[in-house]
């Protein structure tokens, strides 16, 4: 008993010393962010990073996960006549969820993990050290330019992601169960409100900064040499993808 006991406290306090760490890590970015020098093209090149080169895998996710969901959607809706209102779940579920979820988890299997892996390398060969010998604070250099990216670009990646998406459920619903294209389009607009798009797009700003928060934290903090690169990716995919999930459900609880 008293050694579970043990080992359930020292888990609670190596989480509680990993949150404490991650919120100063944040701290310390909003200072150091406000303040020059501005390394403008690091932030622009951690948007084509984030943003640009994941825009393939997102836009294929979001375009299958519209045509399913229409398909599903189709399939129930049928057993009580509701057919005409699948284009107004397609909408809203993408706008308000699916499109900023799906597309936070594929960002933080990506990039997330590319930039605790570049951010660990760096730690690692000494090369963070190495700027604080050239009188360069390493958060302002690199952390704040992937928290300015990630803020910005997955609501701008989920913004294609739910236009991609509602298209998908448009093209299963008209080409390939032959709904009528006229009332699909009206049942999507007549309850589409600007609530439901402005709702996802603030949680996708809000999973950006956790992609790229804890993606630099668990890449700024690697020990263990080549092993400690592997588990921070590796730790650094995971928490981000339980992150965006929990943050999801009281997002939606403030929003909603």
């Amino acid at each position: 008993m008293l050694t579970f006991l043990e080992m359930l406290g020292s888990r609670l306090l190596r989480f509680m010393e990993e949150a404490g760490k991650i919120v100063q890590l944040l701290l310390q970015a909003g200072r150091w962010g406000i303040r020059p020098p501005y390394y403008l093209n690091n932030a622009i090149k951690q948007m084509l990073e984030v943003g640009v080169n994941s825009i393939p895998v997102v836009l294929i996710t979001a375009t299958f996960t519209g045509m399913v969901l229409a398909l599903q959607t189709h399939t129930g809706f049928q057993r009580f006549n509701a057919e005409s209102l699948v284009g107004t779940v397609v909408s809203l579920s993408m706008t308000r969820e699916l499109g900023p979820v799906l597309t936070a988890l594929i960002v933080a299997g990506r990039a997330g993990s590319a930039m605790a892996a570049e951010l660990g390398t760096m730690r690692v060969t000494e090369q963070i050290d190495a700027l604080y010998t050239l009188a360069t604070n390493p958060i302002k250099y690199l952390v704040v330019p992937r928290i300015i990216a990630g803020v910005v670009t997955l609501p701008l990646m989920t913004v294609l992601s739910d236009i991609v998406g509602i298209y998908g459920g448009y093209f299963v619903s008209v080409r390939v169960l032959h709904a009528n294209p006229t009332v699909y389009l009206n049942r999507t607009w007549d309850y589409l409100e600007f609530s439901d798009i402005y709702s996802g797009l603030l949680k996708a700003a809000a999973f950006g900064l956790i992609i790229a928060l804890i993606g630099s934290y668990k890449g700024f903090y690697t020990r263990g040499g080549a092993e400690g690169v592997g588990k921070a990716t590796t730790g650094s995919v995971v928490i981000s993808s339980m992150m965006i999930l929990i943050s999801d459900y009281f997002l939606t609880a403030i929003l909603f």
